[in-house]
């Protein structure tokens, strides 16, 4: 999956001084990212290649083949709901971001930095802010700052590394924050496939993402990352501006015209947006009413319902939010199509059984437990997260793929089941810092191309890889374990 860059050529590695500055492993980051955007498929071949391994897994497990293809087709469609749930995640993230007021917004907070290396660090600690609340948001308002900073004339800031600071609320915070796939999937049991709930049972937010040691982990990343992304953006005489490498930074202004015919009023009339409005908001008071905020957020549902309701208000029209959501639909293709097969892969894992009633996800426990004490299975799952996440480049949808047998593990281990998704959430974000799959909405929104940015990535995840590891072995002796809490 390739993104074409408007200038037409070879992204320009800027003067030989600007190279020297950027480093041994900037320049390795960019050759590494120039091989895997010539030879890596779509993230759609990992995840069908993934179904026939796990097939012919459970076959060469014993497991009938009448076995394994009820399970995969008695799982396939077990997901719908969250598969729509993290659709909106994206649209509802876009629609905000996009919105004219959250635009004017992001031109005033534009004239911030005084220097090209303060903007870059903060473009990476807006980014990460905003990741906290939706990775969705964070990719498009992270590019649009960005872009905002390069129309200054009196800055001379490296665009590429502000594309990606752009990008570390993605590559670094995200899955710590609200619209964490496994924390989600785990806090809401209609959204959990019936085998991995009878695994982990219901685990809330207080448990994952709201643990003093969860937030802790987010902090330092979050220092780093910021400190990382200004220390190695290039000073003035060695930028790399987004006119240097052919990028138009100036705003795409899209005006609405006035309705032609009695029918459009309706689409421009805003009494509808207000209505709509007033129906999902009161609800969502409702909701937050009758319960502790930290459960009423933990829903999916209101969660989305309140990026939805807020991407109505700010663009007001309703032709307006219409756009912004037609817009925003292409990006949500890769959930809509894979997460169904992850739902299938799961359920082959658990569901494919042999005479003995093993399955494999039970022969890949086993392994886990033998080769693990409780002590060594953070390390170990952040590991095997890390690098399975660049192959299966889904937060959610791994999630499925490994939940079953780290979970069991975790269960006969004795590691505390929050603090294992957890330690899923910050492994699964490493790989992003350097795989393209992920990178394209925002690659989109400023123009540049995978090889423009990964260079500055790459030096955030050879900081962030030692430093997380050590954070969730050290931080897993903290906690005790509790049996699954069913619903």
């Amino acid at each position: 999956m390739q993104v074409d860059s408007p200038r037409g050529t070879e992204p320009s590695s800027g003067p030989p001084e600007a190279a020297r500055e950027e480093g041994a492993l900037a320049r390795l980051g960019i050759r590494f990212t120039n091989w895997a955007e010539r030879w890596f498929p779509d993230a759609f071949v990992f995840v069908a290649i993934a179904v026939v391994v796990v097939a012919l897994g459970a076959l060469a497990n014993g497991a009938p083949v009448l076995a394994v293809t009820k399970s995969f087709g008695d799982g396939f469609w077990s997901l719908i709901p969250f598969t729509m749930q993290m659709a909106f995640v994206t649209i509802g993230g876009y629609v905000v971001a996009t919105s004219p007021p959250v635009q004017r917004l992001i031109d005033r907070m534009a004239m911030i930095p005084k220097t090209g290396r303060g903007a870059v660090g903060f473009v990476a600690a807006m980014t990460m802010l905003s990741s906290f609340l939706s990775w969705g948001l964070s990719l498009i308002f992270g590019g649009l700052l960005a872009k905002a900073l390069a129309r200054r004339t009196d800055l001379r800031m490296d665009y590429r590394a502000a594309g990606a600071a752009a990008y570390l609320g993605l590559g670094a915070t995200w899955a710590l924050g609200l619209s964490s796939s496994a924390a989600q999937l785990q806090a809401n049991p209609k959204s959990l496939p019936p085998n991995l709930l009878a695994i982990t049972g219901v685990i809330p937010f207080s448990e994952t993402i709201f643990l003093w040691q969860s937030i802790l982990v987010a902090a330092v990343l979050f220092v780093i990352s910021v400190i990382i992304a200004t220390v190695s953006a290039p000073g003035p005489a060695s930028a790399v501006t987004a006119q240097d490498l052919g990028v138009d930074p100036a705003r795409e202004e899209e005006r609405t015209p006035p309705p032609a015919q009695p029918g459009e009023w309706l689409e421009h009339w805003p009494i509808l947006s207000i209505l709509l409005v007033l129906l999902g908001g009161t609800w969502i008071v409702q909701e937050f009413a009758r319960q502790s905020w930290m459960t009423a957020i933990s829903n999916l549902n209101t969660y989305n319902l309140i990026f939805i309701t807020l991407g109505l208000l700010l663009h007001w029209r309703p032709i307006n939010f219409l756009k912004a959501v037609a817009r925003s639909v292409p990006a949500t293709a890769g959930i809509l199509i894979q997460f169904p097969l992850y739902a299938a892969i799961s359920a082959m894992l658990t569901g494919a059984k042999n005479a003995a009633g093993t399955s494999v996800s039970d022969v890949i426990t086993h392994a886990f437990v033998s080769l693990n004490t409780t002590g060594s299975f953070p390390v170990a799952m952040g590991v095997y997260s890390a690098v399975l996440g660049f192959f299966v480049p889904s937060g959610g949808g791994k999630w499925l793929l490994e939940a079953p047998y780290v979970m069991q593990a975790a269960n006969e281990l004795k590691v505390h089941l929050g603090w294992a998704v957890m330690v899923y959430n910050a492994a699964e974000a490493l790989p992003n810092l350097i795989n393209p799959f992920f990178m394209l909405p925002l690659l989109g929104v400023l123009g540049l191309k995978a090889r423009d940015i990964v260079g500055f990535s790459f030096l955030q995840l050879i900081v962030h890889l030692p430093v997380v590891l050590f954070l969730l072995w050290a931080l897993a002796f903290t906690l005790t374990y509790h049996p699954p809490v069913m619903p």
